[in-house]
């Protein structure tokens, strides 16, 4: 057998991520490589901190992206900031809420978690009421947009009850940065973490970072070694400190750089205001279109996200026969839902460069034909 070139066909992306690429960024990832301790690239990555900055709204010094995908920038702020014995209040509201209770018990942490129902936002008195409880917690951690239900919490009021009670937060930002309004220092928020491959729409692979000092100082004064030696972002901050100087530390993934820094000058560039608006514009054309087709969204419009779109799937409609025909014959990709939403519904993204109207009239035309 002879194995040829691997060409894929041009698909529409509107799942739950990757999400469309812009064309920008397709063109960046091709450029030559150097090495990753040249002088121009280690300037590149200063300005991929500084446009990061931008895209979280912060001054964190301490500002990167992780050489890997989302679920390392969540593995990253656990295994830093939790230790042996250290009691953790874990958020749950959906499959990442669940992920991050997993991450402190790996880490030798407690986990106490606050269960919310599918497709509603984390309660803050719940949480306060928790904390209220149990003086020993020392970090709340949520997820800002659950990407599992398309629900959307209120990162700045769980953090004011988080600093009440003296406790750090961990944020789980991966469908939220670019897409909805995320004001890390405005929030006083302290380890929050993303993705490349969702409303940045950059390649997968890797994890847009910040850490506040508060974060910083408490992974300084660990009594302990942390677990991951790549992971260990001690480790890591000479090698993304520094203004024209890093030390060694992993081989960076340079041309998923020069991606990145792409995809945060066309973010710079549009503005974040207008990018959250943009996602909002088309989020509402999608909602008019959905209604017409009597489809319900599994999130309530208070909470719900703009850029990932739960929706129940209409009676006697079978899931992945659907999803089959949109991809086969419209070339046309939506998720499948999660955990306890799998097989009960989809999930749209209009994330990025796909936040677009023709993307929206594709989506909503493609439903209507097949499920006639």
């Amino acid at each position: 057998m002879t194995i040829t070139s691997f060409i894929p066909p041009h698909r529409t992306l509107m799942g739950p991520g990757p999400s469309d690429i812009y064309p920008q960024v397709l063109q960046a990832l091709s450029r030559p490589t150097v090495g990753h301790l040249d002088p121009l690239f280690i300037g590149m990555m200063d300005e991929l901190k500084q446009l990061l900055q931008y895209a979280f709204q912060t001054q964190n010094a301490f500002t990167i992206a992780v050489s890997a995908p989302g679920s390392a920038g969540m593995e990253a702020c656990f295994v830093n900031l939790v230790e042996a014995g250290d009691k953790v209040l874990v958020c749950r509201n959906g499959v990442f809420g669940e992920r991050m209770r997993e991450n402190v018990e790996r880490c030798g942490g407690v986990a106490i978690v606050v269960d919310n129902e599918w497709g509603t936002a984390v309660d803050p008195d719940l949480v306060e009421q928790v904390l209220q409880n149990d003086p020993d917690i020392k970090i709340v951690a949520f997820v800002h947009a659950e990407t599992s239900t398309g629900a959307l919490s209120d990162a700045k009021t769980l953090a004011e009850i988080a600093r009440k009670h003296d406790c750090l937060t961990i944020v789980d930002a991966v469908t939220s940065l670019g897409g909805v309004p995320l004001l890390v220092d405005e929030w006083q928020l302290d380890a929050v973490y993303s993705g490349s491959q969702k409303c940045l729409s950059c390649t997968p692979g890797l994890s847009p970072l910040t850490f506040s000092q508060k974060a910083i100082d408490k992974i300084q004064q660990r009594k302990t070694k942390v677990q991951s030696w790549f992971l260990d972002q001690s480790l890591v901050l000479g090698y993304w400190s520094g203004e024209g100087k890093r030390s060694y530390h992993h081989t960076a993934p340079v041309n998923s750089l020069y991606a990145l820094h792409e995809a945060l000058v066309l973010l710079q560039n549009e503005g974040l205001k207008n990018a959250w608006q943009r996602h909002r514009n088309a989020h509402e054309e999608l909602k008019a279109g959905l209604e017409k087709l009597d489809i319900k969204f599994v999130v309530e419009e208070n909470s719900r996200l703009p850029q990932l779109n739960a929706v129940y799937i209409p009676e006697g409609v079978e899931d992945a026969e659907v999803r089959n025909e949109l991809l086969q014959r419209y070339n046309l990709e939506i998720g499948a839902g999660l955990g306890a939403l799998a097989g009960k519904a989809w999930r749209i993204g209009l994330m990025g460069y796909g936040a677009r109207s023709e993307n929206v009239a594709l989506c909503l035309k493609a439903l209507e034909t097949t499920l006639k």
